[in-house]
């Protein structure tokens, strides 16, 4: 079983400046955020639910997913959601030597193009070397991270801890971590509506990240 926070550490932000974790605000609005699509069999659900409680999203996409479904990728767009980067082919920074990384980067980018995203990015596994962190600030990136992680993809955990992990950590400003993929379908078909229900129950209201 991997190890991770749920809630990151104050020492963490600290320790990683320039990313950014949370967005501090008085008005208890958070960031639904979904990582790894688009995908036909979990996206358009994502899609309905957030819908029907009339919230704006924030999704990096691979760009190998927005090549093979573009028309999920439009309706993304067409919904009023932020979408954004999260590099081609799902790259491990740690893992990447920074020329193919930063190609990797811009071939997503490439593939978006027309699309009005935003200059957001989000690297896979939150993994990314301090000097390919220099690079995607200078491209003009923010580097968007998360406060709260659902653990929507850890099949080790039951739906339900994967509700209570979002519904017991979110603050004001909290960017909450979803993934609209295969591998986390079955926590997050529990998690999102259950989550969404009980924050809007406690005052909470939601938009994507501009």
């Amino acid at each position: 079983m991997k190890f991770y926070w749920v809630k990151t550490r104050w020492f963490v932000r600290k320790l990683f400046p320039g990313f950014v974790w949370n967005i501090p605000n008085a008005s208890k609005t958070v960031y639904l955020t979904f990582d790894d699509g688009p995908t036909p069999e979990v996206t358009e659900w994502v899609l309905d639910i957030l819908a029907q409680h009339y919230i704006k999203a924030t999704f990096f996409c691979i760009g190998n997913n927005i090549e093979k479904h573009p028309d999920i990728f439009r309706k993304l767009i067409e919904g009023g959601h932020t979408v954004a980067n999260h590099t081609f082919n799902h790259l491990n920074g740690w893992n990447t030597d920074n020329e193919k990384y930063f190609e990797n980067i811009e071939a997503c980018e490439n593939v978006m193009q027309g699309s009005n995203t935003a200059r957001l990015f989000r690297p896979p596994y939150g993994k990314i070397s301090r000097s390919q962190k220099k690079e995607v600030l200078m491209r003009g990136y923010r580097i968007i991270m998360w406060d709260v992680l659902s653990a929507d993809f850890d099949r080790f955990i039951s739906p339900e801890k994967c509700s209570q992990n979002v519904i017991r950590n979110t603050t004001d400003g909290s960017v909450i971590i979803f993934h609209d993929s295969i591998k986390a379908q079955e926590n997050l078909r529990h998690a999102l509506p259950k989550a969404i229900g009980i924050l809007k129950e406690k005052g909470f209201t939601f938009a994507a990240i501009r």
